[in-house]
């Protein structure tokens, strides 16, 4: 089963070209801080947009989908872009509401994507709601990795939770509603989750 089977151009395509540009810009800041040079930063942009995906594919046994079409370089290119030219306006702050806001965006999106494949190849509920967390916070995890940084998801940011809410809610409304509705509420309760995480600061326990 391929993308094609997800629909055509529909929900998957957008959130994916959403999570591509937004994951690739973040990531590039990410870079673009830690004193990387322009290759590095490049690198560190497109690991951050292809990484879960990849993850996620693998685990349901195709071809990673970013492999088997130029679009998806081309919108990872593009979001490393953006990222260079934010940072050119907003500097080393990476608590800037112009890396947040896509960050969050990404993670909504990349989250939707994961649970759409899920549905597609047909795993357990459980199944939908890991893939969906996988895809919305693998990259970002390993370009924690490469930065020799805990990723985030394993500290106490509330990050990984949004996906994982959002996977079980994409898997309760489409059990009652056709598409595109699970992949739009899906979206709108992860980002709404992770905006209000950041406003109000919330943070899972630690010991």
């Amino acid at each position: 089963m391929g993308i094609a089977a997800l629909g055509g151009v529909g929900p998957f395509e957008v959130a994916n070209a959403v999570g591509l540009v937004a994951f690739a810009m973040v990531g590039a800041l990410k870079g673009a801080d830690a004193d990387l040079d322009l290759f590095g930063i490049v690198v560190l942009g497109v690991i951050t947009a292809f990484g879960g995906g990849a993850t996620r594919d693998v685990l349901v046994g195709r071809i990673p989908a970013s492999l088997l079409t130029t679009t998806d370089v081309a919108f990872a290119f593009l979001g490393v872009a953006l990222g260079v030219v934010v940072w050119r306006r907003v500097g080393p702050v990476l608590d800037h509401p112009a890396v947040l806001l896509p960050d969050a965006v990404g993670l909504a999106a990349f989250a939707a994507t994961g649970a759409l494949v899920g549905t597609a190849f047909g795993v357990s509920p459980f199944g939908v709601v890991l893939l969906a967390t996988i895809t919305g916070v693998g990259g970002g995890s390993i370009a924690d990795l490469l930065l020799t940084r805990v990723p985030i998801v394993l500290r106490e940011d509330f990050y990984a939770t949004p996906a994982f809410v959002g996977g079980a809610v994409f898997w309760a409304v489409d059990q009652v509603a056709a598409p595109p509705a699970p992949t739009a509420t899906c979206v709108g309760v992860v980002l709404a989750l992770r905006l209000l995480a950041l406003h109000y600061d919330w943070e899972l326990p630690t010991l």
